[in-house]
C-alpha cells in the first residue's frame, strides 16, 4: 500500500485511505516517520471509517514527529470524522483544520 502524497514546500499532505483501521496502523506509523520532511499533514476527507487503533497511530505519529522537531496537523471536513476526533477530544490533542491549505499555512 502506498499512500498519495503532496509537497508544498516543507510540509507534506498525506491522503489516507476509506478505512483508517488497526490493519494498517503499523505501516502508517511506519511510512509518516520516516518521510524526510517533520511537518505532516494528514487529510483524513477520503476516509469513512477510523477505529480506535488508527485513532492511537496518529497520536503516535505526532509524539514521533515532536521529536524529530516536526508535527502533525489534521484536515477534514468530514462531518462524521470530525465528530469522531471531538467525541474522544482528539481535537484537543491534535490541530484539525477544514482544508489542506488552512494547515499548510499553520506551518508558518
Amino acid at each position: 500500500m502506498k499512500l498519495p502524497t503532496e509537497v508544498f514546500g516543507d510540509v507534506v499532505v498525506v491522503h489516507t485511505p476509506e478505512e483508517l483501521g488497526e490493519d494498517i496502523t503499523e505501516y502508517l506509523e511506519n511510512f509518516l516517520t520516516t518521510l524526510d520532511r517533520g511537518k505532516v499533514i494528514i487529510d483524513l476527507n477520503g476516509t469513512e471509517s477510523i477505529d480506535s487503533g488508527g485513532l492511537a497511530a496518529l497520536l503516535a505519529v505526532q509524539d514521533a514527529l515532536r521529536e524529530r522537531s516536526g508535527d502533525l496537523k489534521i484536515t477534514t471536513n468530514n462531518k462524521i470524522n470530525r465528530k469522531i476526533l471531538e467525541v474522544t477530544r482528539l481535537d484537543e490533542q491534535l490541530e484539525v483544520f477544514e482544508s489542506v491549505i488552512e494547515a499548510v499555512k499553520s506551518f508558518v
